[in-house]
């Protein structure tokens, strides 16, 4: 420099260490005077770690400290030991009470000044630790190289993240010290189970590098819980009480206990280059089993249209997918005083696994009923069952079954009008046995609105409307259950995308359908459909193999039908026509 220029700004090569306290202003919502006090207890215990490891505290402010040290190894050690002393002062203090740090450390330039240090090494240690997970350690690139083989602590490659107001993305590296396990909830603080499945959604983990997306991330959870509120047989826990554990390190069992809760769905959102990706696992408490995952990946252009499409998409996955855990777990129960509702859970289960034992279930369904005449989804899912009697033909008496079908249908809509899932079972039998299909539409309609994700729902509405001769509209609600439930079988699926492709003449289109339906849910129904598609595509020696098989598959399951519950007269009289040349008939 020129004489009489200012002095050279002095530099120089440090480690930098960034933690702060994780939810610091809830916890001083919740007790002010208390957690200024832990606080400060907090850091007297860790002084003592920084000076052993070389460290000098260059400044705290409110709920953060900023550390340099001279080496990267004792930075991480020191990090590693004040995680675990933290980890020891937690123990036996509830979750939502619990002071967790996050830590971040970075090797890099400097500039001094005075006591304190600038420059994008303390910048970049600072974003380092926003990305840290609740008691976990973040560090960047530069400072792994210097660790790495050196100390004992596991280090895992989180990729490279776009930190805030830094220009280039940093490579990160994360690391998680064991932590002491935490005493058990005292049985005093655990809630009892509600009498119903019930579920907490914990805040997801913002994964973006960003605080500002926080918004985002607790927007998007906000709308998860709202769509599985609408379901109505589950007990969903309210925001403000799931949002206690945001940003902390939580056991899921100690959260089943003080939520009284069984199930837990966490996950994490990612934001990036104009795209999202959300994931997002269910599990049961108690156990830790994993019940359902998924991940989705979707542009960012409507931020709350994307909100809304992953909430409804995760409630509709989640809410089959609860059901099949809860059969189990009622299959699985003593047989010892069953309620109306476990014989209806276990009826359930039967049903689902298999066409054939739908006998099974109507006797447990009818179990379910003797002890609770009201319970509607019983008498709803009873309905379905006497219907499935005469459509698979196993009835021993078809009008008994009809009217017992009906009687059940009409009970269900009185008791459970709001329950969506008896709604749907009525009006489906109402509708195939004769009544206004345009009243039983509206009445699955108002279901839906009830809980908009309910993918079965949506697979009913497509079907009646196939019936009423609404054929594209009825294809697109199916496609639309299957969008909500994927792993739904296709064999509830395939039967009536396959019967609207032959009544609007596509059949060459129908055919695929038909065939993966009698390999998913063999029904005379469907038989039927296949041999109607083969005759009218010419395939005369098919149709008539079709034939001889429904005969195979059930003697005493009629192949001519009238397919009354079709509205429109041209479409009865071309399945009619349909199963004439199947038979050999003339048209």
């Amino acid at each position: 420099m020129q004489a009489g220029s200012p002095d050279r700004v002095a530099r120089r090569l440090a480690a930098i260490l960034a933690a702060d306290v994780v939810g610091y202003s809830r916890l001083m919502e919740t007790d002010e005077a208390g957690t200024a006090r832990m606080l400060r207890e907090h850091r007297a215990a860790a002084d003592p770690l920084v000076a052993e490891h070389g460290g000098r505290i260059v400044k705290t402010t409110g709920d953060g400290m900023l550390i340099e040290f001279p080496s990267v190894v004792g930075a991480v050690q020191c990090a590693v030991a004040i995680q675990k002393l933290m980890a020891e002062r937690n123990g036996g203090i509830p979750a939502k009470h619990r002071m967790e740090w996050r830590v971040g450390i970075h090797l890099g330039d400097i500039l001094i000044e005075g006591e304190d240090i600038l420059g994008d090494g303390v910048n970049i240690a600072a974003r380092l630790e926003g990305i840290a997970e609740p008691s976990g350690i973040c560090i960047s690139e530069d400072a792994f190289r210097q660790v790495r083989g050196k100390i004992e602590t596991e280090f895992f490659d989180g990729g490279e993240q776009t930190l805030k107001n830094i220009a280039r993305p940093v490579r990160v590296y994360r690391a998680r010290p064991a932590s002491v396990p935490v005493s058990a909830v005292p049985a005093a603080t655990a809630l009892p189970l509600p009498d119903k499945p019930s579920i907490a959604v914990l805040p997801f983990q913002n994964m973006s590098g960003d605080p500002e997306q926080e918004y985002f991330v607790d927007g998007m959870v906000e709308e998860i819980i709202t769509a599985l509120s609408r379901i109505r047989w589950l007990f969903v826990i309210a925001r403000n009480s799931s949002f206690t554990y945001k940003g902390q390190a939580v056991d899921l069992k100690q959260v089943g206990h003080e939520l009284g809760v069984r199930y837990v769905l966490e996950g994490s959102v990612r934001k990036g280059g104009g795209r999202v990706r959300i994931t997002a696992q269910l599990i049961e408490a108690e156990t830790g089993a994993h019940l359902w995952a998924d991940r989705f990946d979707d542009p960012l252009e409507d931020v709350f249209d994307l909100q809304d499409k992953v909430a409804s998409s995760v409630a509709g996955v989640i809410e089959p997918a609860l059901q099949a855990a809860e059969a189990a777990r009622s299959v699985n129960r003593p047989t010892t005083d069953l309620t109306a509702y476990d014989l209806y859970l276990r009826a359930y289960a039967v049903a689902i696994s298999s066409a054939s034992r739908f006998p099974e279930a109507l006797a447990l369904m009818s179990q379910a009923i003797a002890r609770d005449p009201n319970y509607g989804p019983a008498l709803g899912y009873a309905a379905i069952c006497h219907f499935r009697a005469v459509t698979d033909a196993w009835s021993k008496d078809p009008e008994a079954d009809t009217r017992q079908a009906i009687d059940f249908a009409r009970r269900a809509l009185v008791f459970a009008r709001d329950d969506p899932s008896a709604v749907i079972h009525a009006a489906t039998v109402l509708a195939y046995f004769g009544e206004d299909i345009g009243s039983m539409i509206a009445l699955v309609d108002r279901a839906l609105t009830l809980n908009p994700s309910f993918a079965r729902g949506w697979y009913i509405s497509g079907g009646l409307r196939i019936w009423a001769g609404d054929l594209e509209a009825g294809i697109e609600r199916i496609e639309a259950a299957l969008r909500f439930s994927p792993h739904t079988r296709v064999g509830y699926a395939n039967p009536l995308i396959g019967l609207a492709y032959i009544l609007g003449g596509r059949f060459a289109e129908a055919l695929p359908k038909l065939l993966l339906a009698i390999q998913e849910d063999a029904t005379p129904l469907s038989y039927r459909g296949l041999a109607v598609c083969y005759a009218h595509m010419g395939r005369l020696d098919d149709a008539r193999e079709i034939v001889a098989r429904l005969r195979n598959l059930n003697a005493a399951a009629a192949v001519m039908q009238p397919y009354n519950y079709l509205r429109k007269p041209e479409h009865r009289e071309l399945m009619v026509a349909g199963l004439r040349l199947a038979l050999g008939e003339k048209t």
